[in-house]
């Protein structure tokens, strides 16, 4: 964090740094919590360069006003720096939490939004996510999603051409898997286990959203990638929002292949693989 950062902390807050203690943090930012000199903590995110924290400022104040999902207040939302109230959390993801985790996001999905898309462009990572308001959640997926998130990809050196010009064959056959229509959900959009803060068997609060307004079961497809939620979290969103059986056998991993170009764009290597297998499945 430089002076200059360190400045704006204080200004913000209105007490002076105390103690930082660095936190784990993504592949752009530096995340330090802060301790300050009237007792309390916050936690600083911050970069050398613009690194779109004023879009992931409006991503948690969008969900604290339009939801009740917990997440951070955000106390200031630069470009390089954001500034958010500290969570106490570290506990596990056990059950009790993963059944939390369901109530609060089914309560997330049933807001709604007018089409598919959202009111701005936001960012996944540190990557753009177009949100054009869009009638259709399959024309929306193939064209603002995959086709938009695999580009991505091909540009930056990761996905190979070939396995680009397979995505471009599937997105033109996505009618054999996807509705055309369907309800467009607000979601979180980022649903990994590092993005859920736990204490105690319940929610502390959720961070690093990609919100837009999509069909709900991206947000559960999300949630299964990395392993982040299992049975005790699908048994009571169930009871909440029904699930369709196809969601697990096709179109889970169908969803899934838009964070893995989103990893495919940021780290390459194996991501790429495991994309155009999913390509070829549904091929």
């Amino acid at each position: 964090m430089s002076p200059d950062q360190r400045r704006r902390v204080e200004a913000a807050t209105g007490a002076a740094i105390a103690a930082a203690t660095p936190l784990h943090g993504g592949s752009i930012a530096t995340v330090h919590r802060l301790d300050l000199t009237d007792g309390s903590a916050v936690v600083a995110k911050s970069a050398a360069a613009p690194a779109g924290f004023e879009i992931e400022g409006y991503m948690l104040r969008y969900l604290r006003e339009a939801s009740a999902l917990p997440v951070p207040d955000v106390l200031l939302a630069e470009d390089d720096l954001l500034l958010m109230t500290h969570v106490e959390a570290g506990d596990p993801l056990d059950t009790g939490a993963e059944s939390h985790a369901a109530d609060l996001l089914a309560a997330l999905h049933g807001i709604e939004g007018p089409a598919f898309g959202h009111e701005r462009d936001t960012l996944i990572g540190p990557l753009p996510q177009p949100n054009p308001w869009t009638a259709s959640w399959r024309d929306f997926f193939r064209d603002h999603r995959l086709l938009a998130m695999g580009r991505v990809a091909h540009d930056a050196g990761r996905l190979p051409a070939d396995t680009l010009n397979a995505l471009e064959t599937l997105c033109g056959r996505l009618d054999r898997f996807i509705p055309a229509d369907g309800t467009p959900s607000l979601i979180h959009g980022d649903m990994w286990g590092g993005n859920v803060l736990c204490r105690r068997g319940r929610i502390a609060g959720f961070v690093d959203p990609a919100i837009y307004h999509a069909d709900a079961e991206i947000e559960l497809a999300f949630s299964t990638l990395f392993g982040t939620f299992g049975d005790s979290f699908f048994r009571r969103y169930a009871e909440h929002r029904p699930i369709d059986p196809a969601f697990f056998s096709d179109r889970r991993d169908l969803y899934n292949l838009y964070p893995l170009l989103v990893h495919t764009a940021l780290f390459g290597g194996g991501y790429a693989r495991s994309a155009a297998q999913t390509i070829r499945r549904f091929l």
